[in-house]
């Protein structure tokens, strides 16, 4: 009875032991997070997609707007590099609405913008976002010379890619026909890539499919699979068809319109 007795005494006094324990835990990594410098914390808050405290840290701290990762893998991205390529879109809102991006877009240290990341992994509300707010930043190129339809392309993000054509300050034709130092296209990308969808919307926006590359190879070449290789080839066969109808089309509208018509007053004189 005794033993049984100073059980059920003990037992409430492990439990308040365990919840000092557990408050304890929690007051230190408050302590923690609140030793750490402006800038870490700005960056943990755009990893945990809080836009809130974003927005709370950079009213403290202004100057932290581009905040640059200064680790060695991370290439000076800065806090809306980071966010677009994590697909944070509230978190991409609030950073441009405090000039962010203001007067030029952001680059790093590989002359990317936050919208090419945005566009490589496949985000489709942030590209959209970004897209919109700055169109001239769909053209810029990094130091590859490949701008972000080229990154859709070569992830194979149809939608993405549409998005980017559709607010193509030059057009889809010129972006579509666009090529890096290496001469690659973004139909060589895609390509390589062999995702059926953007190989027919960048053939359909007016890609070249008998562009050739530095080393002389057209975008067939580096097909993924026998299934992209032979469906590229029919896409093109089926576009120059397209083509052809259409110049003869015209070619028959210019004759008809070349025809002399028979003056009113002439024929009334007869």
């Amino acid at each position: 009875m005794r033993q049984t007795a100073s059980a059920t005494y003990f037992r409430p006094l492990q439990n308040v032991t365990v919840l000092w324990i557990s408050i304890g835990d929690a007051v230190a990594n408050c302590n923690y997070f609140s030793r750490l410098d402006p800038s870490q914390r700005l960056r943990r808050a755009v990893h945990a997609n809080d836009s809130l405290l974003v927005q709370r840290i950079l009213k403290s701290h202004p100057k932290l707007i581009h905040n640059p990762d200064t680790s060695p893998n991370g290439l000076s991205n800065s806090n809306l590099h980071l966010a677009a390529s994590l697909g944070h879109l509230d978190i991409c809102r609030v950073l441009v609405a405090n000039g962010h991006e203001d007067p030029t877009p952001a680059l790093n240290e590989n002359h990317q913008t936050a919208l090419m990341l945005a566009a490589a992994a496949g985000h489709t509300e942030v590209v959209h976002f970004l897209s919109e707010t700055n169109p001239s930043s769909i053209p810029r190129r990094d130091i590859r010379g490949r701008d972000a339809v080229m990154e859709a392309s070569l992830g194979g993000h149809d939608t993405v890619l549409q998005i980017l054509l559709t607010f193509a300050p030059n057009g889809a034709a010129a972006a579509v026909q666009a090529s890096d130092v290496d001469g690659n296209t973004s139909l060589h990308f895609a390509s390589s890539n062999g995702n059926l969808l953007v190989l027919r919307t960048l053939l359909a926006a007016g890609a070249d499919a008998e562009k050739r590359n530095i080393w002389s190879w057209k975008a067939v070449a580096y097909s993924a699979t026998v299934q992209a290789e032979v469906y590229l080839k029919n896409l093109v066969v089926d576009i120059e068809k397209r083509r052809r109808a259409k110049s003869d089309a015209d070619d028959t509208t210019r004759k008809i319109a070349a025809v002399r018509m028979v003056d009113p007053d002439a024929a009334a004189g007869d």
